[in-house]
């Protein structure tokens, strides 16, 4: 019975904008991986433009994102591209090739002559990010604090906002992408782009496993975690150096990262 509402779940969850099921319908057919099994899916002729085919994988991988983070697509669990394009309604290229970048940033592992399974993150692994993310970002964050004006700091403040707000309602996804949006913004002000995509690969890979438990429970995790987003501005702006120091390694071991 939890199974079957689980699945009805994550169908329910997977919405695709008519623009992509109308970009995936002049997708190219590919052979199916080693023992992946459709029925009756039909040979579609080649794309028109590459570019349609890209747009419609991001499109997927992003909705694919949001399931993973929201909890649609569950830890252990494992799933055919085939059978997650006919819950999208799309073919099962554009899913398949999603998969394939999630797989290589830990998100999914390959299951030969099955499909794709969904990791499963223990608490050491978790704690081992936290703790690369910390030797990372906390060192920039102090040398920030000491030469970014406080105007500017001020100007992300919107972003801090954002990251409360999905985090009162308890979305997961949408706090996922509103957390990782404020720190990408504090870290760009560094100036150093290949920090931002190292830190943001690191970020994501911390929020693949998702915090089991009642939804209530994990609310107010989400709005604890969003409330240090605002008190780091301020440190920030303090130039308190102790309390950005302690607020940004408490804070990645929280909730939402």
């Amino acid at each position: 019975m939890e199974q079957a509402r689980a699945h009805d779940a994550y169908r329910l969850a997977f919405r695709v904008p008519e623009q992509v099921q109308a970009a995936t319908a002049r997708d190219a057919a590919v052979p199916l991986a080693r023992g992946e099994h459709t029925h009756g899916e039909a040979v579609l002729p080649a794309p028109r433009k590459a570019v349609q085919r890209n747009s419609v994988r991001g499109q997927i991988l992003d909705a694919l994102r949001a399931a993973l983070v929201g909890g649609e697509l569950a830890p252990g669990e494992v799933y055919s591209a085939p059978a997650l394009g006919e819950r999208f309604g799309v073919s099962a290229t554009p899913v398949r090739e999603a998969m394939q970048q999630l797989a290589t940033e830990g998100a999914v592992e390959v299951v030969p002559n099955r499909g794709f399974r969904v990791t499963e993150r223990s608490a050491r692994e978790l704690g081992e990010l936290a703790e690369v993310r910390a030797l990372i970002e906390v060192p920039v964050m102090l040398r920030l604090a000491r030469t970014v004006p406080a105007a500017r700091w001020c100007e992300l403040r919107p972003l801090a906002e954002a990251s409360a707000v999905a985090a009162a309602g308890g979305d997961l996804a949408r706090y996922a992408e509103a957390d990782r949006a404020f720190h990408g913004a504090v870290l760009a002000l560094s100036g150093n782009q290949q920090l931002v995509q190292v830190a943001d690969d690191l970020h994501r890979r911390s929020q693949w496993p998702l915090v089991s438990g009642p939804v209530a429970g994990r609310r107010a995790d989400l709005v604890a975690d969003a409330a240090e987003h605002t008190a780091l501005l301020e440190a920030l702006v303090a130039q308190d150096l102790g309390v950005v120091q302690t607020l940004v390694r408490e804070h990645f071991a929280g909730a939402g990262g």
